[in-house]
Formats: C-alpha cells, structure tokens, sequence
C-alpha cells in the first residue's frame, strides 16, 4: 500500500481555538466516536447527508450534504485537522478528496480493499504467505456463465455482492447451481463471490490499531454469535478460543493492518473451523459492532483509541479488566409479542441485572433488523456475566 507521509506532530486537543476532528458518517460508530474525542477535549465534525442522524446529535457541527458534495468535503477538509470514516461503504474517492486538505485515517487505499470483497480476498490471499491464514475458497461471480463453470464442491455456498454488502445484506445461501442462478437473477446480476461453505465451529473477531508511526496494539479476541447475519451476542474472552487459536488470529491480524500500512482502527472476522484450522472472512476499515464492549470492560475503548490514532498521539492500553458479554439490541424488539406498534422495553429492569451497562443510539424510528443499540454485562467472571446475558433474553423475550 502507499506509504503514509505526514510530520511528526500530533494533533493535541486545544480549547481555544477549538482542535476539530471530523467523521464522515452519521451512523452509531460515529456517534460513540463524537463522545469519546469530546470526552479528550476535540470539537467533532460529522458529514452525513440526512439530518437527523446519531451522530449528528452528538457532534459540535453537522455537515448535512452527500459524501461526495465538493464543497461540503473541502468544508469538512479545511475546518478539521483529521478526518475518519464509521462506515465502509463512504466512497473511498471522497476520502482522497479530503486528504489534500487534511489529514484522513484510515485511509482512500485502505478502505477501498475493504469496500470490494473480490480485492480484499486477493489481499487476504496476499497475505497468506506471512500471516498463514487464508480466506475460504470462492470464485467471482460477473455472469451466469461463471456459475455454469464453478466446480460442485463449492455447493453449499454463500453468494455475496462483491460490493456494499454488511449486516447479512446482499448474501443469500444457496445449495445448488440452480438456486446459485435464482440468487444471482435475484441479486439483479451485480458482481459476485460464491464462498463455500465450511465446517464451522464458532466466529471471532480481532480488533486492532495502528498509529502513523507503525505501532500497533491488539485487543482480547472476541467470540461472536450471529442471527440472520447480524450480531447478536460478543463475548470476551471466548469461552471456545484456544490459547494457540488467539494467538495465531492476533498475529495474522498485525500482519494484515501493517501491510496495509493502515492508521486507525481495524476489526478483522474470522472463522474457526471444526478442526482448528483459522479462515479469514473480511475486514471493517474502521471501529466494529462487535467491540463495543472495550466501551465498559477496556481502558481503551475501540472510539479513544480511533481518536488517539487519527490525532496521532500514542496508542492506549487495550487491557481487558474485566469479563463481558454484549447483547446487540435490535428494532425487532419494539415489536415484540405480535404487536403493530413500537413499544419500548422495560430499560429500567434491564439495568436492574448485575453488570449491565445500556448504550442507546438516539435511533426514533425502530425497524426489526435496525441497530437500536446494545447493552454490555460486565462482571468478575464470565459466569456471571453469562448469567446476566441469560436473565436480559428471558426479559426481552430473547431465544438464547
């Protein structure tokens, strides 16, 4: 990847004038950043083209107009001294836009391999040699043709759109070439990966940063559970991860973010198969759902630390001091028991369990599948964190 080049100096917050960081996005992770960079003493600047966003309810200032409006970006670019992005799909173009004003981390190179899932299983492949981890077998998918020729072994499998695709959007599982083609007619023919599916045993993830000067620091693994290709619970530590299984993910995943000479924060996802062997899913070129929990159980939250990166002051300590689960709170909740209407959960009683620390996004418009918010159990042992995750999902009306 290009080399970064910048000076030595850091970014340090100042009263007067105000130091201002900008986000573009006005989503939730935006939203969590705004707080965090505030809580450091940074004004915040957020560029999202509706006006009524999360993050535009946390932020100093709210640029309402399209990721891409020229005036808005050199807005943005001369008002803040670094800018980052909380969502993948903001159009890598803008960001080299903006890094001719200011400085952009991650940056246009970075999140545009994670933008396509083509490139990044290539530079997943890449990477191979080093990190030792490969990506599972796949094949791109532009015509019907390219499925006609596809070896059955890779069915089952999962087609994916190569690009903005996230939260279980634009995948569908198919078990033959014939559903293989109805998915793709379906999918309106865009670009494709057909992944084959693997004997599974459970899903991590691994959150790491780096700094502009090259240091890297790397969080606790994080054992997820998806419903519906969306996050329902975190864990950390994971009560399936191996020594040996943590150690070779953490070490593929510094691998990953220094070849790509990446500054920021990094999610990376991977599969553990039922013989141990580690596969490489994809990467978030910026803070993940599922490190939330570094919020209540970390000294660096994932958001200080996004901070700290971009400002290019010194990485903080990514310890965990205590055991956690976090429970994903989806819109569907509102409409629990048949209802038509949204009604809102008893948050009070659900604040009532031991360890339970409740993050709510501002959303005011619930929709099942939505990210409404989250809520971490934090306890002295996973057991009883466990404990309060189970008594939350008997409160919610939530399967375990």
């Amino acid at each position: 990847m290009n080399k970064v080049t910048l000076s030595a100096a850091a970014f340090k917050p100042h009263a007067s004038p105000a130091t201002w960081l900008g986000v573009m996005g006005g989503g939730q992770l935006g939203r969590m950043f705004a707080h965090a960079a505030q809580a450091m003493g940074y004004k915040v600047a957020v560029l999202e083209p509706s006006s009524d966003c999360p993050a535009g309810h946390a932020a100093d200032h709210l640029l309402c107009a399209s990721y891409t409006d020229p005036a808005a970006l050199v807005d943005l670019g001369e008002q803040c001294v670094a800018v980052t992005t909380e969502f993948e799909n903001v159009p890598a173009q803008s960001l080299a836009t903006l890094a001719g004003h200011s400085f952009v981390a991650p940056s246009a190179d970075c999140v545009s391999v994670a933008q396509d899932r083509l490139i990044e299983k290539k530079f997943f492949t890449d990477c191979a040699q080093k990190s030792g981890v490969m990506p599972a077998p796949h094949h791109a998918i532009t015509c019907v043709a390219d499925i006609d020729s596809i070896d059955e072994s890779f069915f089952p499998g999962i087609l994916k759109t190569a690009r903005l695709g996230y939260d279980g959007k634009g995948q569908v599982r198919v078990t033959s070439r014939i559903e293989a083609k109805a998915a793709f007619d379906n999918l309106q023919g865009v670009g494709c990966v057909l992944e084959k599916m693997l004997p599974l045993a459970y899903e991590i993830s691994v959150l790491a940063a780096r700094g502009a000067d090259g240091d890297a620091v790397v969080y606790p693994i994080a054992e997820n559970v998806h419903r519906d290709g969306i996050l329902f619970t975190t864990t950390v530590p994971g009560p399936n991860v191996t020594a040996d299984c943590a150690a070779r993910a953490q070490a593929a995943t510094l691998e990953i973010i220094g070849r790509l000479n990446y500054v920021g924060v990094l999610c990376i996802e991977f599969f553990v198969l039922e013989d141990g062997t580690l596969v490489v899913n994809e990467m978030a070129p910026r803070p993940h759902n599922s490190g939330h929990y570094t919020i209540d159980a970390c000294i660096t939250s994932q958001f200080a630390q996004q901070v700290r990166a971009m400002a290019r002051l010194p990485l903080g300590d990514p310890r965990q001091h205590s055991p956690v689960v976090m429970l994903n709170i989806l819109g569907d909740l509102w409409f629990a028991h048949g209802s038509r209407t949204a009604v809102e959960s008893a948050w009070n009683q659900l604040l009532a369990l031991p360890g339970a620390n409740l993050h709510l996004y501002g959303k005011d418009d619930p929709r099942p599948g939505r990210k409404m918010g989250h809520v971490s159990f934090v306890a002295p042992t996973l057991a009883q964190a466990q404990a309060s995750l189970q008594a939350a999902c008997k409160l919610l009306g939530l399967p375990i």
